[in-house]
């Protein structure tokens, strides 16, 4: 039953980020025709825009040491967008080589995340983001940045929102198109979440150029999503089957499930243009591979009840 609620936007646009965020906190590691599949799914389930990899150095996220391999085995189709994150000059050249038109950097709102993620203080990743901004952007490439412990730090506690904002506003500096708000660890709240976004407009950096990207971890990932909403934001990260995490933080669990967010949003009467059934089906097909039951609480709702004995 869909009834609207006044504020919200018409339409969503759903940023899946399953490939790379999800894929990457896997402890196994995931063959490439299975990921290839993984992605050609998404499309046909109506996403059209795909985070598919990383150019990460394999020693930091073996789970996509294979990212040339996959770029080179995916049908890439027309009007659907697949970005890959890449964390340096080097990654942005092995990005290029494969024919990416988007990319995106992921940098950090504080210290201690900064120094386990990138091994460089928040200075020093900003001055690591700005030549492979500046050399994206004159090749045509498009560009986000992420801002992650947006919202709390699981050795710092937390984060004041001047000091994410200080942060978000240089990175948008930089040139990158639009900036991803990462509660990495999901201990945020709808307050906080609003306070952040309006501390982000008063420093100028509005609505229509940021992305939320919740985690669980403590449930709060769709109450947070419809405060940003409802705060102007109109691009959502999420997860298929809500797979997931960090590597480097513990404390992260799993993504806002795709499935939980369009539900959501059907039931307000907000576009996405995705195919729920079709979405559903894919993460029970990733969860069989995975060997584990998808943790997305729609997709628990919509899938068959196993056959007794």
């Amino acid at each position: 039953m869909r009834v609207p609620l006044s504020g919200l936007p018409d339409r969503v646009t759903i940023y899946e980020v399953g490939p790379r965020d999800g894929l990457q906190n896997e402890k196994a590691v995931v063959p490439v025709d299975v990921k290839a599949e993984f992605v050609t799914r998404l499309a046909a389930a109506g996403l059209r825009t795909i985070e598919t990899t990383s150019f990460v150095h394999p020693k930091w996220v073996p789970q996509l040491a294979d990212a040339e391999e996959l770029l080179g085995a995916l049908s890439r189709e027309p009007g659907i967008r697949y970005p890959v994150l890449v964390p340096n000059e080097r990654g942005l050249d092995r990005a290029l080589a494969h024919g990416v038109t988007e990319i995106a950097i992921f940098g950090s709102a504080t210290e201690s995340f900064a120094r386990r993620n990138l091994n460089r203080t928040v200075d020093e990743s900003l001055a690591m983001f700005a030549p492979v901004v500046e050399r994206a952007r004159a090749e045509g490439i498009w560009v986000r940045g992420y801002v992650s412990m947006a919202c709390g730090d699981p050795w710092e506690g937390d984060v004041p929102i001047e000091q994410v904002v200080s942060v978000a506003a240089r990175m948008m500096a930089l040139g990158v198109s639009q900036l991803s708000l990462g509660d990495t660890i999901g201990v945020g709240t709808p307050g906080q979440v609003t306070a952040l976004i309006e501390g982000l407009d008063a420093a100028g950096v509005t609505a229509d150029r940021l992305a939320v990207h919740f985690h669980d971890t403590y449930g709060q990932a769709l109450a947070n999503t419809l405060a940003a909403l409802r705060a102007g934001v109109t691009v959502v990260d999420a997860s298929t089957g809500g797979i997931g995490g960090c590597p480097y933080a513990e404390s992260a669990t799993g993504n806002l499930a795709t499935e939980d967010l369009v539900w959501m949003l059907d039931g307000l009467g907000v576009e996405t243009g995705v195919d729920l059934d079709a979405l559903v089906a894919t993460s029970r097909w990733m969860a069989e591979r995975l060997g584990r039951p998808s943790p997305s609480r729609v997709v628990q709702a919509l899938s068959p009840e196993p056959e007794s004995e």
